[in-house]
């Protein structure tokens, strides 16, 4: 909640599907990385959707109520502490109980259910860090859990806090009237997205960019959100490893290797060997992890390779951040440049990230593949491989300045029957897109506009259009929404 309204969220939606399918029998567990606006969103949805509600916060709350789920036998007698503790009257089947921070009482998600059995309320628990190890260990987990992840605010969402309701419309419009948007306009767009990548979706810095319009402001709560995950590694892991392995991220991206290189940060230690360090931070939703997959094919689940991988950062914005943490803070010049698209550096990496966040906010798991040039004895990389209909989808980044894709082409001729489409991505004229329309990219067309005329490409056929022209490349089926 900020100046006095919460930001529109999408994940509210799902919220009021949930309470009309499930009708009490089941609680929502929604897992997010902290500052990500999880109580924010419920206790909104609290109000607007229920007579009354009681928000029960772990990490403020007395010993006296963490105490009452040590013994659940008499829950009228749990229901009647509840009430006379928070002054509030709950009403059968038309009040909503929240555990926030629930990973700090794991008694009351075990608690989970007898109350989901008993009926008479609703139960929405969120937190951070609720999965891993040390939260669950002592516990049965409920079955009567669904649970929903929740990420950091997305592009249109960012929109909408800026005030921004056509941009969104006005593209789709265009889309089904084939028409161009025109180099003016695009411009803008792609200028409007910078600004997301800058900011990120943490409501908290997004709302000191309305309020402020200073990069460094922002820069210093997206720092503070960065030094708050890494005093949880710290409690996750006393060795600090988790903390050097979060904070090499960018550093490990920008050396374009096959694979985040263990050793070269913990010099003991390689990547067999740190497995549950890697698993946690996955757990902990501040990191994406995107594992090779040994065989590109639709069942990458079952042959990824635990011990290749790649790691990104649940939110662009920390990562920009997090690129330039070796100084006390980021200049806002440095801001201006990236944002005006002039710095001169290799930004690749930062869009991969871009990528990785977008595609696991539609509900992708993360993979990526290489495979060996035998010609020039160097691996070819493909960015990314989504799964769908029996068959496979690579993506390759590029950012401004690449006309040649030789990785995307050779696994083109090596896969070509397991392929179900050719996407690739030209960053600098298509993250807009991408990103902000993920859902519309994966329509039944293989459309793309250049010169500002709509041309159509056969479904297997390569692009071959420089990035300096204005290009929509739409992916056959690439995502199911």
């Amino acid at each position: 909640l900020f100046g006095g309204s919460m930001f529109k969220r999408k994940i509210y939606s799902k919220l009021l599907s949930w309470k009309k399918e499930s009708n009490g029998n089941t609680a929502l567990l929604i897992e997010g990385a902290r500052r990500i606006g999880k109580s924010t969103v419920v206790e909104s949805f609290a109000k607007n959707e229920y007579q009354s509600y009681i928000l029960i916060d772990f990490s403020t709350v007395s010993k006296s109520i963490k105490a009452l789920f040590e013994d659940i036998s008499d829950l009228d007698y749990l229901f009647l502490q509840l009430q006379l503790q928070y002054k509030v009257d709950l009403h059968e089947r038309n009040s909503l109980i929240i555990f926030d921070e629930v990973q700090l009482c794991p008694l009351a998600r075990q608690a989970i259910k007898s109350l989901v059995k008993d009926h008479r309320y609703d139960y929405i628990e969120t937190g951070s860090l609720i999965s891993i190890k040390k939260n669950i260990q002592n516990i049965l987990i409920p079955s009567e859990e669904r649970k929903l992840s929740m990420y950091p605010m997305d592009y249109e969402e960012f929109l909408w806090a800026l005030g921004d309701h056509t941009t969104t419309a006005l593209v789709r419009k265009l889309f089904d009237s084939r028409h161009p948007i025109g180099d003016k306009l695009h411009r803008k767009l792609m200028r409007d997205f910078r600004l997301y990548m800058l900011v990120g979706g943490m409501p908290q810095a997004v709302n000191e960019y309305l309020q402020t319009n200073n990069f460094r402001k922002v820069d210093t709560i997206n720092r503070d959100i960065l030094n708050l995950y890494e005093d949880d590694f710290k409690k996750i892991d006393s060795t600090g490893k988790l903390s050097l392995l979060f904070d090499a991220i960018p550093a490990q991206l920008n050396k374009n290797a096959a694979r985040y290189q263990v050793s070269s940060v913990l010099a003991n230690d390689r990547a067999d060997s740190i497995l549950e360090l890697i698993a946690e931070l996955k757990d902990s939703k501040t990191v994406l992890v995107s594992y090779h997959a040994n065989d590109p094919n639709a069942g990458m689940s079952t042959n990824k390779d635990l011990c290749k991988f790649k790691l990104f950062l649940c939110d662009t914005g920390l990562f920009t951040t997090l690129m330039f943490k070796d100084k006390d803070f980021t200049e806002n010049i440095i801001y201006e440049k990236l944002l005006n698209d002039t710095l001169n550096t290799n930004l690749g990496y930062l869009y991969e990230n871009i990528v990785a966040q977008i595609l696991t906010c539609n509900g992708n798991e993360l993979f990526y593949y290489t495979f060996f040039n035998e010609t020039s004895r160097h691996n070819y990389e493909i960015d990314f491989l989504l799964a769908s209909r029996n068959k496979i989808c690579p993506i390759e980044v590029k950012s401004s300045g690449y006309k040649t894709h030789k990785s995307l082409d050779e696994f083109c001729k090596k896969y070509l029957i397991s392929i179900l489409c050719i996407p690739k991505i030209w960053l600098r004229t298509l993250t807009f897109f991408v990103c902000q329309f993920i859902w519309f990219l994966f329509y039944k067309l293989d459309l793309y506009i250049a010169d500002g005329k709509i041309k159509k490409n056969p479904r297997k056929q390569l692009l071959k259009t420089g990035c300096e022209g204005f290009l929509i490349k739409i992916f056959y089926c690439l995502i199911s929404t």
